[in-house]
């Protein structure tokens, strides 16, 4: 991409050190008189040009982790109650807010879920784009509309021109989340967040807007965080994943180790619930989508034990009774579960 700098290239046998480090995240919410413990002592890394994916189902805090990253979460009712979120030896969570600014679309940016509700529906779309280059780079309106311009190529946006002047609902869903890549790349992040970027669109286009982000990487060398609760999405596009469930980690690792034997029932859970393309075609008996039994706790009470302890076949006593830490089960693996070892060994 025009302006970004080329990643730097590692020695032979170097470990990229990571582009961001979370460190023990807690996110609260105080709502009527009670405290929603939403994230709990949440802890991971993203290095340069890697996609790392957090998988849980609606509830489980991915998205508040993610939002939380940079302060988005409105205080109150929020409030980060622990943690740290260092980006180049800059902690974001002990910056100010003018400081923050200057970090948000710059450094760190944002791809949401829905763009209707993002995007200025009475503004044109070359316009919302080069406000953000205006505000970041402090350049004219003609070279930020130039930037808007080259950005739009740049996502494979059809007949340019004609869509520079376009307003949000002109353009079909497809094309207004490649408005919003646009967006969160016009000041060259080395961080992009995307939150079910492609969950509204059908399937051709989720996977033209799949493919994109992942040639934007190649390119730009910037770290992607995947928030999902699709695990196709995630076998086809992410380097690493987390399992969040209940606000808390209980899996991480690489993604083909964790989708090819998890180590936590929750992940083998979400993993049986997932349709399998022709299964229906086969000719043999046609077995349903697993389901996980229970609900998933409420957050504004304590939890003793582990949380998912009610949903698991696999719980003994003292799963009930102690709340498993997370430990490493592998190379670059690890796992909140007692009985880990019995999880996923039939795959």
């Amino acid at each position: 991409m025009n302006g970004a700098s080329a990643p730097r290239e590692q020695a032979p046998g170097e470990v990229a050190g990571p582009l961001l480090a979370v460190r023990d995240l807690s996110v609260r919410f105080e709502l009527l008189g009670r405290t929603v413990h939403a994230v709990n002592d949440v802890s991971f890394e993203v290095r340069p040009g890697e996609t790392f994916a957090v998988v849980g189902e609606s509830g489980s805090g991915k998205s508040v982790t993610s939002m939380a990253l940079t302060r988005l979460l409105a205080e109150p009712p929020a409030r980060i109650a622990s943690g740290s979120v260092v980006l180049d030896d800059r902690d974001l969570l002990k910056l100010s807010e003018q400081e923050l600014r200057s970090v948000r679309g710059s450094d760190v940016a944002y791809i949401f879920q829905e763009p209707m509700t993002s995007l200025n529906p009475s503004m044109q779309i070359g316009v919302q784009i080069a406000e953000g280059v205006q505000r970041h780079r402090h350049v004219s309106r003609s070279a930020a509309m130039a930037r808007a311009r080259e950005l739009l190529e740049l996502v494979r946006m059809p007949d340019v021109e004609s869509r520079l002047t376009a307003y949000p609902h002109q353009l079909s869903g497809g094309m207004r989340q490649r408005v919003m890549i646009a967006i969160a790349l016009a000041c060259d992040p080395r961080l992009l967040i995307a939150d079910e970027p492609t969950t509204a669109l059908d399937v051709t286009i989720q996977a033209g807007i799949l493919a994109l982000l992942r040639d934007l990487q190649e390119t730009t060398g910037a770290g992607l965080i995947l928030i999902t609760h699709d695990l196709a999405v995630v076998a086809e596009t992410a380097d690493r994943m987390m399992v969040m469930y209940a606000g808390r980690k209980v899996e991480e690792g690489p993604v083909d180790e964790v989708l090819s034997r998890p180590r936590h029932p929750y992940t083998e859970g979400l993993m049986g619930a997932v349709p399998r393309l022709g299964s229906s075609l086969t000719g043999g008996t046609i077995e349903p989508l697993a389901e996980i039994p229970g609900l998933v706790p409420a957050l504004d009470r304590p939890i003793t034990g582990c949380a998912f302890a009610p949903r698991c076949a696999y719980a003994v006593e003292r799963c009930r009774s102690e709340a498993p830490p997370l430990a490493p089960v592998g190379e670059g693996r690890a796992s909140a579960c007692f009985e880990h070892e019995r999880v996923g060994g039939a795959r």
